[in-house]
């Protein structure tokens, strides 16, 4: 009997575990038409899952996180920017421009920064530079020295207010050529040319002593005839504001690296300057060039490259005079 029951109670299990009752089998013959799994068969959620299948990485997850937040960014500021020039349309000039002026700038310096690199690396010299990498330098020389000033005066606790409103008042003497509106531009090259028509008298003046100690009688003439012209410009634009010893190594500085870039546009040719380049060349050494067209202005330039490539370096004296005369003597200047 015991031996008997045994036996049942095993059949009975077996028979459970081969033939599933009806709920099982209704649910295993849902399942197979899609699945088409046979009995015994692992489930989805039993098998491992692949995370590069179902799951983005770490670092794309960062870049999608920093995708968006650019995209967001730039619809929150477009957004900012019609909002000014809606109801501030003055004021979102002014901030378009500093922005603008803050962003080249800060590209000067990179390129600065990356001709500076080059000259460390190569061991090259200012004058061996090309004749664009010369004038970017030597601009953004300028620019550092009026933008320090501004750093100095707003050390001060809450001095940078006083910072921004010394900008709005005076551009001129306290900001750059990119923080400009293209008017400003015109009238403030026009006032520096003013400036230095003022001691164009007095340059003439030292010539016209200089006469009589002339030996040569067509030299007298030439140099007599010269100082008769009416005076339009000035020679430089440095500061008179100096010590004298400080104005004499200034004055050198400065008429050395206009005969190094003489010599490096020579050789760059003056056809592959662009209108700008031409005209910014011109005013640099004297001529008023935001008033002459372009072609008077490459001739002129011209004029002065030969003139300045043929003196040596004991006679760059005499540059700083020729500043003076083909500038008073060019009919096309505006007065």
């Amino acid at each position: 009997m015991a031996l008997s029951r045994v036996c049942w109670a095993r059949a009975g299990l077996w028979g459970s575990a081969v033939t599933p009752g009806p709920y099982v089998t209704r649910k295993l013959q849902l399942a197979r038409p899609r699945a088409g799994l046979a009995w015994g068969a692992p489930r989805l959620f039993d098998l491992p899952c692949r995370s590069s299948n179902l799951h983005l990485s770490p670092k794309a997850d960062v870049k999608s996180l920093i995708s968006y937040v650019v995209t967001k960014t730039k619809v929150i500021n477009g957004k900012y920017h019609r909002f000014l020039g809606r109801h501030f349309p003055r004021f979102y000039v002014l901030y378009t421009i500093f922005m603008k002026g803050l962003q080249m700038f800060w590209a000067d310096a990179k390129k600065a920064r990356r001709i500076k690199t080059y000259m460390w690396k190569h061991n090259v010299k200012f004058h061996q530079l090309s004749y664009r990498e010369m004038e970017h330098l030597r601009q953004f020389r300028r620019d550092v020295t009026k933008c320090l000033f501004l750093g100095i005066i707003s050390i001060p606790p809450f001095a940078n207010y006083l910072v921004f409103l010394l900008m709005y008042l005076f551009p001129r003497q306290l900001l750059i050529q990119h923080f400009w509106t293209p008017k400003q531009q015109i009238d403030f090259l026009d006032i520096y040319h003013a400036l230095r028509k003022q001691s164009h008298p007095e340059i003439l003046g030292y010539l016209e002593r200089v006469i009589p100690l002339v030996s040569d009688a067509g030299l007298r003439w030439h140099m007599t005839e010269l100082c008769t012209k009416k005076a339009l410009s000035r020679a430089m634009l440095l500061t008179p504001y100096l010590p004298s010893f400080l104005l004499r190594h200034r004055l050198k500085t400065h008429t050395t690296v206009i005969h190094q870039l003489d010599k490096a546009l020579a050789k760059l040719g003056i056809g592959h300057l662009t209108p700008q380049e031409v005209k910014s060349a011109c005013y640099l050494r004297g001529l008023n060039s935001t008033h002459i067209a372009e072609e008077r202005c490459r001739t002129w330039l011209g004029e002065w490259l030969q003139i300045s490539c043929s003196l040596k370096e004991a006679e760059l004296s005499l540059l700083l005079h020729n500043v003076v005369l083909l500038s008073i003597n060019y009919t096309g200047s505006r007065r």
